[in-house]
Formats: structure tokens, C-alpha cells, sequence
């Protein structure tokens, strides 16, 4: 059993949670193409993955979507606001087989997978908890521009946390290519975590539980791998949590290398 962010960023993401034979995929960002070679780093056929989680019709998580669905017949998941939009935009070749979240269930027996709703300037965006069958549990958050009671509710007490660190508020503030109106997008409640957002909730995360975290949609040009990572040290460290003994840190590369976290 393995997860493995296949890319993550600001334009493209999607992981795959599962083993060689049978997994899932939430969201597909990247081109058909390339979810196939990123896939096959992982000796991992496309006929391995039995459904598709989307979080939302941004394209960055649903750009692949199309061509994937005109060529595999897996279901497809996503509340029911992003289906709306999903079929509005013409993102699934085959529509009958889209179905939301509170169908999984009739699908899916291998997990027990549920939904949340996250705030995001989007129709009706969701994060994802997997729990395995022996009760290890996955959060999957990205997308939100601050953590609700219903994210804490659905995510504290999970094992391994897959969770977005996406800017640093320097490095957009600096930011000449941004206007004003995308930079206060951002940092609204509706935008995307800082990484003083994401650190402080994985605080809270690992005193409830979690041992492994991955740092994800990373902004390319308002964040780097180097500070996330820092800063997320840092802070757990003032909260006497030690890297490496009280928890894993990764960070999510923008495309896959092969890099997998084993659970």
C-alpha cells in the first residue's frame, strides 16, 4: 500500500492512494499522457485505479479528466456542486459515469472513503479521508483558505496527512506579477493555505494522531520547497514535536519521480 502525489502545484495535481492492482485517484490535473508515465514509475497500470475522487472543476485538478474518461469507464466522485459544473464545462466524456460523493460507497468496498467540504472560491469543494481496513486513515486537504470546523472535524485523528502549504505571504506580497485582486484571492478565506496556516493545523494534526505529512500545492511563484519545509520544522519544534521522531515530513514534487510513501 503506498501514496504517491503523481504532481502537485499551482498547475497540476493528482495522487494515488493504493498498490500495484487496486488503488484510487484524487483529481486529475495533468494531461492523460502524463498520468500514464507517472503511473508507470510506480509499475502502476491505469487499470489499477477503480475510481476517481475529484475536489473540484478547477483545472489544475480536472484537466486530464476528459481524455481519462473517454478511455477508462472507472466512476467518478465529486460533491454535488462540482458535478454541476463538471458537466457544464464539458469535462467528462462519459457523464453517466460521474457520480457524487455519497454514492461511493456503492462502489468502493476496499475503503471507506468520505468527503468534506472545504472553503474554496469554487461551486462546492471537497477534501478526502480514506480509512484502510485496518484503521489507518488518510486526510487529503488542499484548496482552502482556512481550516473550518468541519475540516478539523473530518481530518484530526488521522494517521497520515496529505495537506497544502501553498504560500508564503512574503514572497506574494513581492510578487509584481500577481495583481492585487489575485493576491487578496489568495489570502482570503476562500483562497489557499500559508504555510503558517498549513504548519499551525499540523500541529494540531500531529497531537492528534498523525505521524506522516506531505506539504502540497506549493506555489511555484509564491512559495519554494525549502521555506514550506522550514517553516513547518520550525514551528513544531517551538511545540516540542521533533522531525523524524514525532512525524515524516515530505514535500509533494511538481511532477512524480517515482516517489512513494509506503503506509
Amino acid at each position: 500500500m503506498f501514496i504517491a502525489p503523481l504532481c502537485s502545484g499551482s498547475s497540476a495535481n493528482s495522487t494515488f492512494v493504493g498498490d500495484k492492482k487496486n488503488g484510487i485517484l484524487i483529481d486529475v490535473g495533468c494531461s492523460y499522457k502524463q498520468l500514464c508515465e507517472y503511473l508507470s514509475l510506480h509499475d502502476t497500470e491505469l487499470s489499477a485505479v477503480k475510481a476517481v475522487l475529484i475536489t473540484h472543476e478547477h483545472i489544475d485538478h480536472v484537466k486530464g479528466l476528459f481524455q481519462f474518461t473517454k478511455h477508462n469507464n472507472t466512476p467518478v466522485f465529486a460533491s454535488a456542486g462540482t458535478c454541476g459544473a463538471i458537466l457544464k464545462k464539458g469535462f467528462m466524456y462519459n457523464p453517466e459515469r460521474l457520480f457524487t460523493t455519497e454514492s461511493i460507497c456503492d462502489f468502493i468496498s476496499d475503503y471507506n472513503i468520505k468527503a468534506f467540504e472545504t472553503p474554496h472560491d469554487s461551486v462546492q469543494s471537497v477534501g478526502y479521508t480514506v480509512t484502510l481496513s485496518n484503521g489507518y486513515r488518510i486526510a487529503y486537504i488542499t484548496d482552502l483558505g482556512e481550516i473550518t470546523d468541519e475540516v478539523r472535524s473530518a481530518t484530526l485523528g488521522a494517521n497520515f496527512v496529505l495537506i497544502e502549504s501553498n504560500y508564503d505571504p512574503v514572497l506574494l506580497r513581492n510578487n509584481k506579477k500577481y495583481p492585487a485582486f489575485t493576491k487578496e484571492r489568495i489570502l482570503s478565506r476562500i483562497g489557499h493555505l500559508s504555510n503558517k496556516d498549513s504548519a499551525d493545523y499540523i500541529q494540531k494534526l500531529i497531537e492528534n494522531g498523525a505521524t506522516r505529512v506531505v506539504l502540497a500545492h506549493l506555489s511555484r511563484e509564491n512559495n519554494t520547497p525549502e521555506t514550506a519545509f522550514a517553516h513547518t520544522v520550525s514551528t513544531l519544534a517551538s511545540a516540542g514535536l521533533k522531525h523524524n521522531y514525532d512525524y515524516t515530513l515530505d514535500i509533494a514534487n511538481v511532477c512524480s519521480a517515482g516517489e512513494y510513501i509506503a503506509v
